[in-house]
């Protein structure tokens, strides 16, 4: 490494660190004002005199069906259908997928997968169509790239997936799609240990967790689909997260944290209607003055001390009968 977050070929570390190839030519600090120049140069799937003809990237940009329809008559452009070219208007080499899904054009969307397509090529962030579609909240380009095999859970050549952008922003319509078509809801796939990169650092947050940040976010509708499509209500204790790492003062597990970010009581009723363990709380510190972003909301707490209180006898029933409908 030469300069901090450069390789010593001047290019930016998490290039490597997504699996791209050594760059070509000049370093990116020798790039200046020519950057698009240096992308074009370093990611171009074809000779740069290709690359330099972007009409299909710029067509699937602006969402103009009839330019592509009439481009991918010629084989020419067929042949470039999956390519990476740095485009009129953006600096990240993407298909023309990439780029439509990213603007929510489902019928351009919808026509190049149709032409042959591939749906989960990634960018040079590693993000799938999927993913952009769903960050830039484009159910139905999002619907279209799922029908089409799209994988509901994104690359993990990313740190993110699209459940858990979904889970933060509250799109429950845009969920609901992902679980239909297979999405982990428990957590950032990234995390299992027989796929952990080398270079990851090992976690001391439980913010992975799609159900910790819908509850952060207050989001409940996401947060109750999330439990219903099987969320681990008690994940960050159980799954691959290192809580004896966490910060001090951090919430431990998903229960502390919906009170700790003053959820309301809807939160806790349905954890506790999905058997989450009462007992991983320290409840005797919580009180509507705790330490946090937000007071905790009493009425959460009350609803939340009436549950612990009778937590054993409640637990006991789950096993026998399961959960509580």
């Amino acid at each position: 490494m030469g300069e901090e977050g450069l390789a010593a070929d001047g290019a930016p570390f998490w290039l490597a660190l997504v699996g791209f190839p050594k760059l070509r030519g000049a370093p990116l600090f020798s790039a200046g004002p020519n950057l698009k120049e240096w992308l074009r140069e370093q990611f171009c799937d074809h000779p740069l005199e290709h690359c330099e003809d972007t009409r299909l990237h710029d067509a699937a940009y602006v969402g103009d069906l009839q330019t592509l329809r009439s481009l991918l008559q010629e084989e020419s452009y067929r042949s470039r259908i999956n390519e990476k070219s740095v485009w009129c208007c953006g600096w990240l080499p993407c298909t023309p997928l990439r780029i439509a899904a990213t603007a929510g054009h489902g019928n351009c969307v919808d026509f190049l997968i149709q032409k042959g397509a591939e749906v989960d090529l990634v960018d040079v962030k590693g993000q799938t169509a999927l993913y952009v579609a769903v960050v830039n909240g484009h159910l139905e380009s999002a619907q279209i790239l799922l029908e089409a095999g799209a994988d509901p859970n994104g690359s993990r050549h990313h740190r993110s997936t699209p459940v858990y952008h979904a889970s933060r922003v509250g799109r429950a319509d845009i969920l609901k799609a992902l679980i239909r078509y297979g999405a982990d809801v428990d957590v950032n796939h990234h995390l299992t240990p027989d796929i952990r990169p080398p270079f990851s650092r090992r976690l001391t947050s439980l913010v992975v967790c799609p159900l910790y940040i819908s509850a952060a976010y207050h989001n409940l509708q996401c947060f109750k689909l999330l439990l219903q499509a099987g969320a681990n209500p008690d994940f960050n204790c159980n799954g691959p997260v290192n809580t004896q790492g966490f910060y001090r003062g951090s919430p431990g597990c998903v229960m502390d944290a919906v009170l700790r970010h003053g959820c309301e009581a809807a939160f806790v009723s349905l954890l506790v209607e999905f058997g989450a363990n009462l007992n991983l709380v320290k409840w005797e510190s919580l009180g509507p003055e705790s330490r946090g972003r937000r007071k905790v909301d009493p009425e959460a707490l009350q609803v939340f001390k009436e549950a612990r209180s009778k937590w054993p006898e409640f637990s006991l029933t789950c096993s026998l009968f399961g959960s509580v409908e």
